[in-house]
């Protein structure tokens, strides 16, 4: 899989990160979905990538820089005729690579805690990342899962 800086006005893109919110959001609780949409993708404490197959998009991943040395992984998703190739894999250890390089220490997430999701805590775990409390505004919902990776060692 090739990685990319993400294109937000890629028609493939935005149909692919379209199809991301709208699944996590009909396997999410109403208030509980967190996925950033484009607008959120397009700030400047956002760096976004994508993943590809030869000409097909089959990945994409995010990093938003919080305050001090924390990043939180977002919209993380990748193309379901895809699944269970190691791009979700590839994506997030580009995601951690990055996050190092930016000098980060500690890498977090939120994701949801129902049975849809279970792929994705089992790809995070893989990776090292534990459970943690709530961060940066979160808040406690029997409905997210949060985790965490500590890029310092």
């Amino acid at each position: 899989m090739q990685i990319r800086t993400g294109d937000t006005f890629d028609p493939r893109v935005i149909a692919l990160l379209d199809h991301h919110v709208t699944a996590a959001r009909a396997q999410t609780a109403p208030g509980s979905a967190h996925a950033l949409d484009l607008a959120g993708l397009r700030a400047s404490d956002v760096a976004f990538w994508t993943g590809w197959d030869g000409d097909t998009l089959v990945a994409t991943g995010a990093l938003k820089t919080l305050p001090a040395t924390h990043g939180e992984v977002k919209s993380m998703h990748t193309l379901q005729a895809a699944r269970r190739r190691g791009f979700g894999g590839q994506m997030l250890r580009h995601i951690i690579t990055e996050a190092r390089a930016r000098g980060l220490t500690r890498l977090s997430l939120e994701t949801g805690s129902w049975d849809y999701f279970k792929p994705a805590h089992a790809l995070y775990r893989a990776h090292g990342f534990v459970l943690c409390g709530p961060f940066e505004g979160y808040a406690e919902d029997p409905n997210s899962l949060f985790l965490t990776l500590d890029l310092s060692r």
